[in-house]
């Protein structure tokens, strides 16, 4: 479990996270979402370690990151993947280059042993024979699967995903969105994702965090969303046309 406790950051007199306490358990699909501006991608550096808060502490499975040594914070690292916004892919490395990299870099394995550890994460997410194009090659969802495939070549622990469906046609980003929440189940892990699709919130989303203004306006499930009287999220999410449908679904039924 994450567990994180009065989280604040500050940068000059901008307060850009005030007070954040949540928690994110095993083998959930937790969503952030919020407007630009209300602290989510702060809130996942801080996550991640690459930012480190003025107030407050963040634990992983026990382990306070701000009480580890420095080995200790690089070996908790080496137990988080990372699946980037524009898959940050290297453009003059192979997909199996690409998924390889981590390896190469953190382990001390042969190199059948790293190609068969590639070839079982290509294969999960359905990815047998693109092993020797280059990003430019295939079509950008495939981008996504290989990122994701490098982000879970080490068998982390704990899997962050920034906006992963960006700039993804609404089918395959249905398919991206099921594809980590099938992961995050099958190796029970932490996977944690900021969003602003609201797809993403109705379909994965079995735990939301709703920040405004860098404090948590509100936390639930998908389906606490279409019970909520808590104004600001029903004003956030109310512009989805998916919302909509799905809500007077729910209304219907309760009825």
């Amino acid at each position: 479990m994450i567990e994180v406790d009065n989280l604040h950051k500050y940068f000059g007199d901008a307060h850009v996270l005030d007070g954040i306490t949540t928690s994110f358990e095993k083998g959930k699909t937790n969503l952030i979402i919020g407007q630009s501006g209300s602290g989510k991608t702060v809130f996942m550096k801080c996550l991640l370690g690459l930012l480190v808060p003025d107030k407050g502490t963040i634990s992983y499975d026990g382990r306070r990151f701000a009480e580890l040594t420095l080995d200790e914070r690089r070996s908790l690292r080496q137990e988080m993947g990372m699946v980037f916004q524009g898959s940050a892919l290297f453009d003059s490395m192979t997909v199996e280059g690409n998924v390889m990299f981590p390896l190469e870099m953190f382990t001390d394995q042969s190199r059948s042993e790293m190609e068969d550890r590639v070839n079982f994460v290509l294969k999960r997410v359905n990815l047998i024979d693109a092993h020797k194009k280059f990003p430019s090659e295939i079509s950008g969802g495939m981008q996504k699967r290989v990122a994701i495939a490098r982000a879970i070549v080490m068998n982390p622990k704990y899997l962050f995903c920034d906006e992963p469906n960006s700039g993804l046609d609404p089918n395959t980003a249905i398919i991206i969105d099921n594809l980590i929440q099938e992961i995050t189940k099958e190796y029970d892990i932490i996977t944690v994702i900021n969003s602003h699709d609201m797809n993403s919130v109705m379909e994965i989303g079995e735990k939301i965090i709703f920040l405004r203004n860098g404090i948590k306006e509100w936390e639930g499930t998908n389906q606490e969303i279409f019970k909520t009287d808590n104004e600001a999220i029903t004003n956030f999410v109310y512009s989805s046309e998916l919302y909509k449908k799905v809500r007077q679904v729910y209304i219907s039924e309760s009825d």
